[in-house]
């Protein structure tokens, strides 16, 4: 039985909260995917908060919460769903307490569920394919507003204005992700005060002109409501599904911080700014026109606010993409390209680069890579949950030092470095997630029930099923 799996790293007597000269903000970080040593394990919980509270105030999840009401939701109706979909901030808590438990990221860890090999094709395609779309995306929406001010400087943005702005931004971005953990936990508390001090003065406005009885003129009704809901609560929740990489910014604690302050904090850093932002969206749709989000919010800001709100839009960006091109770096070392974090970083930040100035100056590659995108939740949806589901198995008991063992020798191998049982339930949940998905397909589970898309909760409710039951019987 999974309950009987020893603890493999009693706990340490005393908690180590000075960072050793390695991890310090200064210095570029040492360590990728080995295990975290005890002797430098440091730090305190509660500083996952600012980590993802700083990813979290951001432009983006305004435009979603505005994204409520143009599809046609009242403006109660929209802060549910808001609450509802930033809910699925719990499971990145829970996923959270298995780095200092391991000493080890989020890509290492999900060996013990597929396999040494079996890991690296779920880590190329979760870990590094779709986070390098996620940079590629983020950095374009950047650009945009940057391009803003630089117009506003005088400048006109033509193409060699474009390409540098991008590379700057992409360059300020790199740099934190480059010096690592250290860097991230110095930077990103001043980072979320900022932005949240930005944001409050932006809510002024957005209160002033909100309708706080809001209605579509033609209220939703039945099967269509019902549809409305369930994308929206999809759309919401897409965006904590995406972060199966929280034991990353946890691993340096020691192994005697509590796990539920472990995973309450960093639950807590997504969900309060995720609620707050994205219902300050869905007040200012009921009065803008939030299909153009950026000039409407410019029509009732204070003229000498904008240029302000517009930097903390590029702020933000660059914190969410400092942290996805961080384990974006790991992922590329747990895929088994031999490189150090530092190095892997980079490559992943100019391939990322070199397609956001691609589909800004060639092509409309970013609409496509924002259409497949929307189909993540097909396969983040089902791997969370299975990470979700071996961390109660095993109590969040895990042996660094076996997980960073890569030979046939280590317990981790399974059958030829596979762990069939979890292949198999990804694999079953993504073609349950899959079936009943109504976003740029109509599958046939969603189309019998009029549209309503179900693909979150069946493809995480047999991916866990599943995974429970084989792993306790292959335990």
């Amino acid at each position: 039985m999974a309950s009987t799996i020893p603890d493999p790293h009693p706990p340490a007597t005393a908690a180590v909260n000075t960072p050793p000269p390695g991890e310090r903000a200064g210095r570029v970080e040492v360590h990728g995917i080995d295990r975290i040593p005890e002797s430098e394990r440091h730090g305190r919980p509660r500083q996952l908060f600012a980590i993802w509270a700083a990813a979290n105030v951001n432009y983006l999840s305004l435009v979603i919460g505005g994204a409520l009401v143009l599809m046609g939701l009242s403006l109660w109706q929209a802060l549910a769903v808001i609450v509802i979909g930033n809910l699925f901030w719990a499971p990145v808590g829970l996923l959270a307490v298995s780095g200092p438990a391991s000493g080890t990221p989020s890509e290492v860890i999900m060996r013990a569920m597929y396999g040494v090999r079996g890991n690296r094709v779920n880590i190329a395609v979760v870990g590094w394919a779709i986070g390098t779309c996620y940079i590629a995306l983020n950095l374009a929406a950047s650009a945009y507003v940057a391009f803003s001010l630089v117009e506003r400087a005088g400048i006109t943005a033509d193409t060699a204005v474009k390409t540098g702005v991008v590379v700057v931004i992409a360059a300020l971005t790199l740099a934190i992700s480059v010096y690592g953990h250290g860097m991230i936990v110095k930077l990103y508390l001043p980072i979320t005060l900022v932005l949240t001090a930005v944001f409050a003065v932006t809510a002024v406005s957005i209160f002033q002109h909100a309708d706080f009885g809001y209605r579509p003129a033609e209220p939703l009704a039945g099967t269509d409501l019902v549809a409305v809901l369930a994308a929206g609560v999809t759309l919401i929740a897409s965006g904590p599904l995406s972060y199966s990489n929280s034991a990353d910014f946890a691993r340096y604690l020691p192994r005697t911080a509590s796990r539920t302050s472990v995973a309450t904090w960093t639950a807590l850093g997504g969900f309060i700014p995720g609620v707050i932002v994205c219902a300050l969206g869905a007040f200012a749709a009921t009065a803008l026109d939030m299909s153009d989000p950026q000039t409407a919010l410019e029509g009732i800001l204070p003229g000498w606010f904008t240029p302000v709100f517009l930097v903390s839009v590029v702020l933000g960006t660059i914190a969410i993409n400092a942290m996805t091109a961080y384990s974006s770096g790991l992922a590329l070392q747990a895929v088994g390209v031999r490189l150090r974090r530092s190095v892997s970083v980079v490559i992943d930040g100019v391939f990322a680069t070199a397609l956001t100035l691609y589909a800004l100056l060639v092509s409309d590659f970013l609409d496509t890579v924002s259409d497949v995108l929307q189909l993540t939740v097909v396969v983040v949806g089902p791997s969370m949950a299975i990470y979700a589901t071996d961390i109660v198995l095993r109590r969040a008991r895990y042996d660094g030092e076996a997980l960073t063992d890569e030979t046939p020798g280590s317990p981790f191998w399974y059958a030829g470095g596979v762990r069939w049982s979890g292949c198999a339930a990804l694999v079953a949940g993504m073609a349950a997630s899959a079936l009943c998905a109504n976003t740029l397909y109509t599958g046939p589970v969603a189309d019998a029930l009029g549209g309503v898309d179900l693909s979150l909760p069946a493809g995480a409710v047999v991916a866990a099923g599943l995974y429970g039951l084989l792993a306790r019987r292959t335990a």
